[in-house]
């Protein structure tokens, strides 16, 4: 087979570059400069947002609920949220009686500590006992004020109640402020994705210096876009877990896009190119496919605007600028860095090359990188439609849980054994049952004694009500609460439909008969409202970026078939992504504690692999497309593609995959379910899809790939983008 790698030689023969060209140009001819002003530029983000201090805030509100309704009716009468209330779980086997002495004193300790308002026994109002007397808990009322709790006073509250521990009394804090505090430890996540990333492009590279080099680009752009965003969250509404998603894209995007221009630049040097112009001409072609990759993902990930919730849009807004600084950073300071360490790199690739034509012997050199690549596609073009209905039974089979998934957040349940949190969820649980752990707060918009009484007995009779507590007058009393705490516990799919029950068969008959209105509110009331909320508007966001991402694509290659494929398929690995997660983390496999996957989870997960899969698309199909205008023949184009492309998608996706994969390490299990969905998305994207599927279209299709009507081609731009 021929060569697929042969580009111009000389600079005679290589065409004047384009604005990318120029830059790459300009930034390896100004290389110190161009790295101090990066160095510089990380540097001053960074201690301006260490300055700043820590902006991050949640924004949790859904504007059009049930349950904000009933918030902003607590705010708007004087009634706060209780997110700095926690409860200090106490038991003893032979009775909390027996142990009252040992109880006292370790809540006068805790009366003493920094960050606590008051205290209320659990044989005082406010505190309760179970009703074998072995279960108890006492309520911590924590300091008030707008700003964070100092995260030392929680800790040490943590560790005052734990320490009191022992002998027949188990001791445990539960609430979120302290549930907060016990997960910031945080994990080695970051670290081991950098460290396996590095190994993988020391192997696929040569060379260390080599490796580096991806490596150095990825990090300095996340660090820019961590200080830039720690800066605008002082302006913004940025929630408090973007950063370590930031980190998990921008290092795997990262070193992805660096890679992949890394990759051109080798293959120019080994076509006979000097340092200068291979470096140009990678970014021509190479830094090209990355600016569409990013911009790509960047459409996807603010096509998050469209579904209107207030904690996802910071969120958007951060890892798409973090994926514009680092298509920057892959076009000005990649460039800086081939030049700077590139007469090293250089004597590397060759040195390797030689030894790999000495090995081989010259007949086999030129299929020295896509040799395997090859022999795959010939394989694939033998039987495309059996490895077509394979590849596609392994993604559907993949997708069939996502049928069954449940949207909600992790509470203190599907936190670690052993922890304070759950101890403490756990014996609330045992001692009063689970609904104790996610009361519904039911907000009476009269206020007066007879409405509240007439509420708590019609939620009282409900079924699947296990107790109410109140009527309460909230702050100035001009509305009343009742809890209701459910027979379930807070993630349990019967708590959602009690929720739903209450709203329409309880109290919309009430307020039928009585006139005013009851709002269900609430952190798991509001949980259930704002998966309904995603699940209501995640069509027309599918619909929005699918939408964008295929017109692109159409402009790109020139063909109707080619997008509308990469969209079925992309669609496809995201939901046998999101499968995988709901067989782990909501069915329980592996030993995972079962739960709802979190809400945040598959709109996230979308938008962000749906970008990247361009990646992947556009580099492989980029390169097919060079070789149909150059020859012309469909089964060539599918062959060379795969060759050219084949070694450099895999190692790339090694690296993505290793770098996501190890955010399971996390403590959070957002995080850890967002980690996995990438993972195993862009697994098989690179091994099912790329490789087998793919491959197997558009050996079918052949010619037909590649055709555009008459009318879309003579108004669609033409686009320059070609291959990596």
């Amino acid at each position: 087979m021929a060569r697929t790698e042969a580009v111009p030689a000389s600079s005679a023969a290589t065409p004047p570059p384009g604005r990318l060209g120029r830059i790459a140009a300009g930034s390896m001819r100004h290389r110190g400069t161009a790295l101090l002003l990066w160095l510089v530029l990380v540097a001053a983000l960074t201690a301006g947002a260490q300055a700043a201090g820590d902006g991050y805030r949640n924004d949790h509100s859904l504007p059009g609920t049930d349950s904000q309704a009933a918030a902003d009716l607590l705010a708007a009468h004087g009634a706060g949220p209780e997110d700095r209330t926690v409860r200090v779980l106490l038991k003893n086997a032979d009775g909390l009686d027996a142990g009252q002495d040992r109880i006292t004193g370790l809540l006068d300790q805790v009366k003493g500590l920094p960050s606590v308002d008051s205290v209320r026994g659990p044989w005082s109002q406010g505190g309760a006992v179970s009703r074998d007397g072995t279960i108890g808990y006492a309520t911590v009322a924590l300091d008030d004020g707008d700003g964070p709790l100092p995260a030392e006073d929680l800790t040490r509250l943590l560790e005052t109640v734990r320490e009191a521990g022992g002998d027949g009394l188990v001791t445990a804090v539960g609430g979120e402020a302290t549930r907060g505090a016990e997960e910031s430890g945080g994990g080695a996540a970051e670290g081991a994705g950098m460290l396996a990333a590095l190994v993988i492009l020391v192997l696929f590279l040569g060379s260390l210096v080599a490796a580096a080099v991806p490596l150095v680009t990825a990090v300095l752009a996340v660090g820019g876009a961590l200080g830039l965003i720690g800066l605008a969250a002082h302006l913004f509404t940025v929630a408090d877990f973007t950063p370590p998603v930031m980190m998990l894209v921008g290092l795997g995007v990262g070193v992805d896009y660096a890679l992949l221009i890394f990759h051109r630049h080798r293959t120019e040097l080994l076509a006979g190119a000097d340092r200068h112009h291979a470096a140009v001409r990678a970014m021509e072609v190479a830094g090209r496919t990355v600016l569409f990759a990013g911009g790509t993902v960047i459409i996807a990930l603010l096509g998050l605007v469209v579904l209107g919730l207030g904690a996802l849009q910071g969120v958007a807004l951060a890892v798409a600028l973090t994926v514009l600084v680092t298509m920057a950073a892959s076009v000005t300071l990649l460039p800086a860095l081939l030049a700077l360490a590139g007469a090293r790199i250089e004597r590397r690739i060759r040195a390797r090359e030689a030894k790999r034509r000495a090995r081989r012997g010259e007949a086999g050199a030129g299929l020295a990188d896509g040799g395997r690549r090859a022999a795959l596609a010939t394989a694939v073009g033998r039987r495309p439609l059996s490895v077509l209905l394979a590849g596609a039974a392994v993604l559907v089979a993949l997708s069939a849980p996502v049928l069954g998934m449940r949207l909600g957040f992790a509470d203190a349940g599907t936190d670690p054994a052993g922890s304070s949190s759950r101890t403490a969820y756990d014996l609330t649980a045992e001692g009063f049952g689970p609904g104790f752990n996610g009361p519904l707060v039911v907000v009476a918009e009269g206020g007066d004694a007879t409405s509240g009484r007439r509420l708590a007995t019609a939620l009282g009779e409900a079924e699947g009500v296990a107790a109410v507590q109140g009527p309460f007058p909230a702050g100035d009393g001009g509305i009343a609460t009742v809890l209701a705490f459910p027979e379930t516990g807070p993630q349990d799919e019967a708590t959602a439909q009690l929720v739903r029950e209450l709203r329409a068969d309880v109290l919309a008959p009430l307020t039928e008969e009585t006139g005013e209105r009851y709002r269900v509110g609430g952190p798991t009331a509001a949980a259930l409202d704002f998966a309904d909320s995603v699940s209501g508007r995640m069509p027309l966001f599918v619909a929005v970026v699918v939408g964008l991402s295929t017109l692109l694509l159409l402009v790109v290659f020139r063909s109707l078939l080619v997008p509308l494929k990469a969209a079925v398929l992309n669609l496809l690995s995201i939901s046998a992504a999101l499968g995988v997660v709901t067989l782990v983390f909501q069915n329980g496999w592996f030993g995972v504690t079962g739960g709802p996957v979190e809400a945040f989870v598959p709109v996230m997960v979308f938008a962000i692999v749906f970008g990247l899969s361009m990646d992947y698309e556009v580099f492989l199909v980029s390169r097919m497309r060079e070789v149909w205008l150059r020859a012309g023949d469909a089964r060539q184009a599918v062959g060379e593609g795969l060759a050219a492309t084949g070694k450099v998608i895999t190692a790339a996706a090694a690296i993505m995959i290793v770098v996501f994969a190890a955010f399971v390490l996390s403590p959070g299990r957002m995080l850890q379910q967002f980690g996995l969905a990438l993972a195993v998305a862009v697994l098989l994207d690179a091994v099912v899809i790329r490789c087998l599927i793919v491959p197997a279209v558009m050996r079918l299709l052949g010619a037909r790939a590649w055709w555009l009507p008459g009318p879309l081609a003579r108004v669609l731009p033409r686009s320059g983008t070609r291959g990596g």
